[in-house]
């Protein structure tokens, strides 16, 4: 079993491969298309307006012996969190660019982490029956911006034609031969030495055994050449997805371990988790545990098979399967035991907009809508402003507000406008501070003692929490608990309203009083510590030790590159220093200048527009996010939408009704 994952920029024909895949596999009789709107993959109706992939989608096809689950993801940037929920659950995937377009901005993102994470990746150059396709620019574009670790693995003829065909390469080619020879032997001693030995020669057996090798490390990337219009290339690759990547492992008898990586609801409203099982084995009525503490039982189970979902009594590890009865789940949840190397680390949306309902009395059924769509994309991040009622989100992009605002039309009923479109950017402490309250001591009015301490962690750390060994179990666990939930949850609005990352928070002192009780009567709250008084006490120490650490605001930075004619450079470097850009040394490339550099976030736009008007519409620009670095000039604050426990007195009228 192969869990694949077909990744690219748009339209570089990503869905049309997937198609092309399965109609070779004889899941479908004939291929659809995208400008149809009757793909197999794209079957929400939006997907199919828009011509363009918003959620994965799992279709299962068998190619000789190996049943290939095939996960089809979004190719716009706006839709990254998509993808990121994917990477966790590949054995491998297929890097879709287009012999006409070549490198992207996206394909870019996506290499990067595909490498970071050691996903072993074929590369398939598309659409080399179009007209302007090259092979050799694309394939010098893959080694210049992605991987010198290529080995082309056909050559083409009749290039940009109808008619095109791919030729493979065969082991026995001296040409192909030496290049192969290059790439893995820079990689691999032992193999350089037995090629020394050997006086030049090793066998083509050995050659395509130690390639799949490489590949499945992540040290080599094969490259394919094709159209996933005409079908032309498609034999190689195919017989490249069985005999150059990994197949699925894992211990069917192990405890059951899983990853949830995409949740829908029903028409009824019933939720439905999608999960890879990476070991053990589950059952309809089987009662499982996931999440954070939670369990439930098993209703339904489907699994992907010929095209289509089927409806199983359990499933295995190495499977992709689609589980129903686990009400609470939400994407990310382990299924199971959590398993080990999972991780997502997409840059984080870095624009914020304010929902509002055209019809005031659909706010209610608003907040419901948008509460169930952040179940299916977490990274929209909403939250509600207590003083405005406002809803807000966090956004990647335009296209991303569109879709929202057609789907809560077309599902919910809902007409809505989004306003106040601004730059999220983030705080991290500057120093350190500490600050701890006693029970029964003035001020503190709650039954609860909690110290923290609050320190700089290294920059990409996130929120790190600790408790000090002195105060390990010095209180039930469910105090520690709610201490530690209500810490983070309290970050997430800083000095200046922005989330507080690149941290660490220490439990220094804790204490409570036990369940107590007046004579002959019950449990009385007015005497016994409850996690309440612990949610209630831990935002005001927090900020109280945060507000001696100091923090700094950041905002999002973008990394550009820049590809101009050579006389359009001196106007666009006054351009990027006009908008706080640092870009590095130019490269002159015959008659094309190519800058790249560092760019704040919220400039990208204005250099977008402008950038046509300075290079007679021949500059191209591509920007990705790459780092938070400190506001030049004055921080910008947020409003804040939480109790405000900088403020004591209004905390307090709050959270206690009394100061």
């Amino acid at each position: 079993m192969l869990n694949l994952g077909i990744l690219a920029h748009v339209d570089a024909g990503k869905t049309s491969l997937t198609e092309r895949l399965l109609e070779a596999a004889g899941v479908i009789e004939q291929a659809g298309s995208v400008d149809a709107g009757n793909t197999q993959t794209d079957s929400l109706a939006l997907e199919r307006q828009r011509g363009i992939t918003i959620k994965a989608a799992v279709v299962s096809f068998a190619i000789d012996d190996v049943t290939v689950n095939l996960i089809d993801t979004p190719g716009h940037p706006d839709f990254i969190a998509e993808v990121e929920r994917v990477l966790s659950v590949l054995d491998g995937a297929v890097l879709v660019i287009s012999a006409v377009e070549g490198v992207q901005a996206q394909t870019r993102v996506l290499m990067r982490a595909l490498q970071r994470l050691r996903i072993p990746t074929l590369i398939f150059v598309n659409k080399v029956d179009r007209g302007g396709a090259s092979t050799d620019r694309a394939l010098a574009g893959i080694v210049e911006k992605l991987t010198p670790a290529v080995v082309p693995m056909a050559t083409v003829s009749q290039l940009g034609e109808r008619s095109v065909e791919v030729t493979p390469h065969s082991e026995a080619d001296p040409t192909f031969q030496s290049r192969l020879i290059e790439v893995l032997a820079e990689r691999d001693e032992a193999l350089l030495a037995a090629y020394v030995e050997g006086s030049g020669r090793l066998s083509p057996v050995r050659l395509a055994r130690e390639l799949a090798r490489a590949t499945a490390r992540g040290d080599a990337h094969p490259v394919f050449f094709g159209s996933a219009m005409t079908g032309a290339g498609l034999p190689p690759l195919m017989r490249g997805l069985t005999q150059l990547l990994p197949t699925a492992a894992g211990d069917r008898d192990a405890p059951l371990s899983g990853t949830v990586f995409k949740v829908e609801r029903g028409t009824k409203g019933e939720k439905a988790a999608y999960a890879r099982l990476f070991s053990g084995s589950i059952g309809v009525r089987e009662r499982v545990p996931y999440g954070d503490g939670l369990d439930a039982t098993v209703t339904a189970i489907d699994v992907f098979e010929d095209g289509s979902e089927r409806r199983r009594p359990s499933a295995i590890a190495g499977q992709i399967v689609r589980i129903r009865g686990l009400t609470d789940v939400r994407i990310g949840d382990p299924v199971g035991v959590a398993p080990l190397g999972v991780e997502h680390r997409f840059a984080p949306p870095t624009l914020e907009t304010v929902v509002v309902p055209r019809r005031v009395e659909d706010g209610g059924a608003l907040r419901v809508a948008l509460g169930q769509l952040a179940e299916q994309d977490p990274l929209i991040n909403l939250r509600q402003d207590p003083g405005r009622a406002d809803l807000l989100l966090s956004l990647y992009g335009e296209v991303q507000i569109e879709v929202l605002q057609a789907t809560l039309e077309a599902e919910y009923q809902l007409e809505v406008d989004f306003r106040e479109i601004s730059m999220i950017h983030v705080e991290r402490p500057i120093g350190s501070g500490a600050a701890f309250e006693t029970i029964s001591v003035a001020p503190n009015p709650f039954l609860a003692t909690v110290g923290l301490r609050v320190e700089p962690a290294p920059v990409g750390d996130g929120l790190v929490y600790h408790v000090d060994q002195a105060v390990l179990g010095t209180m039930p666990a469910a105090f520690f608990k709610a201490i530690e939930d209500t810490a983070i949850s309290t970050l997430q609005q800083g000095l200046r309203g922005w989330q507080v990352t690149d941290c660490v928070v220490t439990l220094t002192h804790t204490g409570y009083y036990p369940r107590q009780s007046h004579a002959h009567q019950r449990f009385s709250k007015s005497m016994s510590s409850t996690g309440e008084d612990f949610r209630g006490l831990t935002p005001l120490v927090l900020m109280e030790a945060l507000k001696q650490a100091g923090t700094v605001v950041c905002e999002p930075i973008h990394r550009f590159d820049l590809e101009l004619p050579a006389d359009a450079l001196g106007p666009v470097l006054s351009l990027l220093a006009a908008l706080g850009a640092a870009p590095g040394p130019a490269r002159v490339d015959g008659i094309t200048t190519r800058v790249g550099g560092n760019i704040p976030a919220a400039a990208v736009r204005d250099l977008q527009l402008r950038l046509p008007g300075l290079s007679s519409g021949e500059g191209v620009v591509e920007s990705t996010f790459d780092r938070y670095e400190p506001v030049r000039g004055e921080p910008i604050e947020r409003p804040r939408t939480d109790h405000n426990p900088l403020d004591r007195v209004e905390y307090l009228l709050h959270v206690k009704r009394r100061v």
